[in-house]
């Protein structure tokens, strides 16, 4: 079992940054993937960015280049540096987490943490 907890959401203009992240209660080392998805209301949930267990990283076409993944295997941390926000980007943020056991992928998700960009 893995527990994630998201925090770092809030207002913020259009334009401005914010930082998210998404603590783990096991080493993110041994999760092969952590990423954020967001749903925004009335949309379906969409995935955002990911980074693997050998740092890897992929991003949604719409945040490429002003969103950054990154991790702290120190700290169990994994964050998504958010820059050039744009009213759609407003959405609850989630982490999620995927551990491969036996060839089988096991899905933990946090609690969700809300975006909201508005002037």
């Amino acid at each position: 079992q893995v527990q994630l907890v998201e925090s770092g959401g809030g207002l913020v203009q259009p334009g401005g940054s914010l930082r998210l992240s998404c603590a783990a209660s096991t080493s993110i080392l041994s999760i092969n993937v952590m990423g954020w998805y967001r749903q925004a209301p009335g949309k379906e949930r969409e995935f955002v960015a990911r980074i693997t267990s050998d740092g890897s990283t992929n991003y949604t076409d719409s945040v490429k280049g002003r969103f950054i993944i990154s991790r702290d295997g120190a700290k169990n941390t994994v964050f998504l540096q958010m820059n050039g926000l744009k009213p759609e980007d407003a959405a609850v943020y989630s982490c999620n987490a995927v551990v491969r056991r036996l060839s089988l992928p096991y899905n933990y998700w946090g609690q969700g943490t809300q975006v909201i960009v508005s002037s």
